[in-house]
């Protein structure tokens, strides 16, 4: 194993390429960056036996190291995984580029015309367990917005990464785009994490993605500025309005579809009103779907569920397990979510305008959806082609991070012999 001292000299190294390949994507042609994501996404399928030998490689790693059944989940990867990873890049490759957009101009009485134009931020470092995916989307969105970046994936993920990453350099050296663009740290040393949150010098911002000791770990240590991306510790809200039929395909949806992703619902909140009209028949439903329902109260006497603890509500279970509770009226699941929730996505089901106006009004969390699961919170489902994750802070990036908020801005000032007075 590498020490911290190697460690650190390694990722000097690979920073100081970034930063070298960062000035030249800056200005990179449109047409050029697009070609590399199209040959990359060509090099991901030609390459899908490989990529799937080596994914075997980490899902035995994965079962020595006795991951739950939703990391290994997230850790999979077969041909229809293979193929959303290369429908990602050729659906960031195919967006508008974000780098140079002109987002606001004007002209001041001094004579001053001022334009406010998108820019790269730099150098992104990436920090992500378990799933390979996200070496093609990463690589994607940054080099989409004109960013160097380096990719430090789990340890479960060693193989897969390093393959796909191959095929993401071919596209580069097809383009004529510089290698270093996307770098993947080639160790799975431990160290090469924290010489990356000190790199403040190379590294211009840091993007964890991962469960909430990764994300700890990298808020607590890091000395580069970090997008945060905390639990998904995501409610849906019954209320008294809402359709029986929607909400029983919504809530199913939002907690079984995929258990092992930050989108997936972890608290059933029921208005009393719904409870009333309707009975448990959205807890019968999660249980019979072999989700094993943590509750109190009422919703206690439905076969199958579990006393909640005082620890299950705010809990991120990614796993065939969520919270349930009734709650009076809209205010009281907001007064909830506020207390518990991790600002990531929240959902109502309802038929009230009202009731999803005040939902809206009176939460913050970065997604917040109306009669939809909340499965949908995720970079692809927007529009954004990938995402590099789902930033809950509330500085430059909220909710999916796709391209465009990968950038920065500067102002362009023309002039005309203007002198200030």
């Amino acid at each position: 194993m590498k020490d911290i001292s190697d460690a650190k000299g390694l990722i000097d190294m690979m920073g100081a390429a970034a930063r070298d390949a960062a000035a030249e994507l800056a200005f990179a042609p449109a047409a050029a960056k697009r070609q590399a994501l199209l040959t990359a996404a060509d090099a991901v399928w030609d390459r899908r036996a490989d990529i799937i030998a080596a994914n075997g490689e980490d899902m035995t790693y994965g079962r020595e190291k006795g991951l739950r059944p939703a990391m290994m989940d997230r850790l999979m990867l077969d041909d229809g995984r293979i193929e959303g990873i290369v429908k990602g890049l050729r659906a960031v490759a195919d967006q508008p580029d974000p780098v140079g957009e002109i987002i606001k101009e004007w002209d001041r009485p001094t004579g001053l015309h001022i334009q406010r134009v998108r820019t790269p931020i730099g150098v992104i470092g990436v920090i992500y367990e378990s799933r390979p995916n996200v070496t093609a989307d990463a690589g994607a969105l940054c080099l989409k917005s004109g960013n160097a970046v380096i990719l430090r994936g789990g340890s479960e993920s060693f193989h897969s990464s390093r393959a796909i990453h191959a095929a993401m350099v071919e596209g580069l050296r097809d383009a004529g785009l510089p290698e270093a663009a996307i770098q993947l740290v080639p160790t799975r040393d431990r160290a090469a994490v924290t010489a990356m949150l000190h790199a403040v010098e190379l590294i211009d911002v840091i993007v964890p993605r991962g469960g909430k000791g990764l994300v700890g770990l990298v808020q607590t240590e890091a000395r580069v500025p970090v997008f945060a991306h905390l639990e998904g510790i995501c409610h849906v809200y019954a209320d008294g309005a809402a359709d029986l039929d929607k909400a029983r395909r919504v809530v199913l949806n939002a907690k079984t579809r995929r258990t092992g992703i930050c989108g997936a619902m972890e608290c059933l909140l029921i208005d009393r009103a719904f409870y009333e009209k309707h009975g448990p028949v959205l807890v019968e439903d999660l249980v019979a779907a072999g989700v094993e329902v943590r509750t109190e109260g009422d919703l206690l006497k439905v076969e199958g569920t579990v006393p909640a603890t005082a620890d299950d509500f705010g809990r991120e279970f990614l796993d065939m397990i969520c919270a349930a509770k009734i709650v009076d009226g809209v205010d009281g699941a907001i007064a909830h979510i506020r207390e518990y929730g991790s600002s990531h996505t929240e959902s109502i089901l309802t038929e009230d305008d009202a009731a999803a106006a005040r939902f809206f009004a009176r939460l913050d969390s970065a997604i917040l959806m109306r009669n939809a699961s909340t499965q949908f919170a995720d970079g692809g489902e927007f529009g954004m082609g990938a995402e590099i994750g789902i930033a809950t802070g509330k500085l430059h990036a909220r909710g999916p991070v796709g391209a465009e908020q990968l950038t920065s801005f500067k102002y362009l000032v023309t002039g005309d012999g203007t002198c200030r007075a």
